[in-house]
């Protein structure tokens, strides 16, 4: 039966719950344990699908088609555990678990009230695996106090009671604001927060506090004493220069030796760290820079491109080079000639997205990085763009375009190169959708194989010919061009097991121009780089030796 660690947050949202139960995890495994984490999400949307990245961020996909908090990230990136359908829920999704019991008769008639039948629905949900592993971590989304959020806790507050004395602690993360005219940190905020939790009858084992200064030994007895943890479980968590830090700070103010006292388990397992020491120091000491340009439509949040941030970072740690993005916004040159944006640029990438909105911007970007021999990644629709420019441009396809733009302005402009996909083949089963079909959930989401074409650039890349990433989209590109396109000079060198839905593209007259169908960010992580991002980077660097 596994251990669990409950991490809530007060005082504000956005302290970094995320990124602190990652590294616990993290910490945890170094000393020989192992874990799962789980995120549970009070807002009512079913899941993050249907949210637009400027609400949400970027949505994690995991590899049996769940989309899900980018937290979900963090948990991956830092511990290597692959998230799962059963690591993510949310407020809309409990309810309409309930609900659709409620409708089919199991609950034999009863009045359904949030306790304990929501309640109920959340512990089965934390129940789910707990024989698997050593410790869970289950991070509830948004801050104590806020109203969608209490079911949540009510039910955390039961399932420690249900279990046996000892099986589950609770971490709480605070604010310790700084105020310059009177230069110290007042800990009264995380009084209040913890006071709210107490009042809701949870009361933590450890409290990580959030803070710009060195908390102060007074100040760290005074929360003890007020919040009624002791001194050791006070855990300072400080601003820093890298997330991939995070393990090696936290250890150093003695968060996963708090966790482990707090169960009582003693002697605790020495940890290896020697993992996130080599990670930090590819951070640290690089031998160069690459300037790397990614032009997309959701650029004023850079949590929309979250993985792919991320996963450049890890391409520059394979390299040990510092990789600098810059934010390019595909709208601006949509009408306007893209050099003036992209020059100076070692490489270019162009993420996926929806919508027609920056497409003739994301388009212009893959013909400058296509007749410049600049190196070019496209992921999802990057790679759809790609393909259209090469029909427009060198295939003779004047009208080139997606369906997906069509179906926006109601009537037919384009020659569509890329179509909605209406069916594919899921392991044994084919999928079939329809265009007016619900949005939530219906697109190709999850892992699937791809084969890659002998002597390909891109199979030399992945040292393999057969391969599965992760996808998440709804349009694919027409395999009907294909013949047109491979005469023009782009290479369809990755195809689905069955031939029909082209995966990767990529010119090979060009010393590294690839586009792919799935989305590589998503399996990338700092001790274990994604070949992809890591030959990229590579790329621009010598790109960058060339100017």
């Amino acid at each position: 039966m596994a251990r669990y660690i409950f991490i809530t947050g007060g005082v504000v949202s956005s302290l970094g719950k995320g990124l602190a139960s990652a590294a616990l995890g993290a910490l945890l495994q170094a000393r020989g344990f192992s874990v799962r984490l789980r995120k549970l999400d009070p807002y009512l949307n079913v899941d993050p699908g249907t949210m637009s990245p400027f609400e949400h961020g970027e949505v994690f996909v995991t590899d049996d088609g769940a989309e899900t908090d980018l937290d979900l990230g963090h948990y991956e990136r830092f511990t290597g555990v692959p998230a799962r359908m059963t690591d993510s829920v949310s407020s809309g999704r409990i309810y309409s678990n309930v609900l659709e019991k409620e409708r089919r008769g199991d609950y034999l008639g009863k009045t359904i009230q949030v306790v304990p039948h929501v309640t109920n629905e959340i512990k089965d949900f934390l129940a789910v695996g707990d024989d698997e592993v050593d410790f869970m971590l289950c991070e509830i989304g948004g801050t104590v106090g806020d109203i969608e959020g209490l079911p949540f806790f009510e039910a955390i507050r039961q399932f420690s009671h249900d279990r046996p004395r000892g099986q589950c602690i609770f971490m709480h993360l605070t604010l310790l604001p700084y105020l310059a005219a009177s230069g110290e940190l007042k800990t009264k905020p995380t009084q209040h927060s913890v006071k709210e939790l107490q009042s809701i009858g949870i009361a933590p084992d450890i409290l990580v506090c959030r803070s710009e200064h060195p908390i102060p030994e007074k100040e760290r007895e005074k929360i003890a004493l007020f919040c009624n943890v002791r001194k050791e479980a006070v855990v300072a968590a400080y601003d820093l220069s890298s997330i991939y830090e995070a393990p090696l700070a936290y250890h150093r103010e003695g968060l996963d030796q708090a966790v482990l006292d707090a169960f009582g388990i003693s002697p605790a397992p020495r940890p290896d760290l020697s993992k996130w020491e080599d990670v930090y120091d590819r951070i640290l000491h690089t031998d160069g820079e690459v300037n790397i340009a990614i032009v997309g439509k959701y650029t004023q949040l850079e949590d929309a491109y979250k993985s792919i941030k991320e996963a450049l970072t890890h391409g520059g740690m394979a390299n040990r080079v510092k990789v600098n993005v810059a934010w390019v916004d595909a709208e601006v040159f949509d009408q306007a000639d893209a050099a003036p944006y992209l020059e100076g640029y070692h490489a270019i990438l162009v993420p996926g997205g929806f919508g027609e909105r920056g497409t003739e911007g994301k388009i212009k970007a893959a013909e400058f990085a296509r007749t410049r021999k600049i190196p070019y990644l496209g992921i999802c629709l990057g790679m759809q763009m790609a393909v259209i420019e090469a029909a427009r441009n060198v295939a003779g396809l004047a009208t080139a375009g997606s369906e997906e733009f069509d179906h926006e302005a109601g009537k037919k402009r384009f020659e569509p190169v890329v179509y909605h996909l209406k069916e594919w083949v899921q392991g044994n089963q084919k999928v079939t959708r329809r265009t007016d079909d619900a949005k939530g959930g219906t697109m190709r989401l999850g892992a699937y194989d791809a084969v890659l074409k002998d002597g390909s650039k891109v199979a030399a890349v992945y040292g393999s010919t057969a391969i599965d990433e992760r996808h998440r989209h709804r349009y694919e590109v027409d395999i009907k061009y294909r013949e047109k396109l491979e005469n023009a000079g782009l290479c369809f060198s990755g195809m689905s097991p069955d031939g029909r839905l082209p995966e990767i593209v990529e010119w090979q007259d060009h010393p590294w121009f690839i586009g792919v169908q799935f989305h590589p960010e998503l399996k990338s992580k700092p001790f274990a780089p994604h070949p992809l991002f890591a030959d990229f980077v590579r790329a621009a660097l010598d790109a960058s030796r060339l100017v």
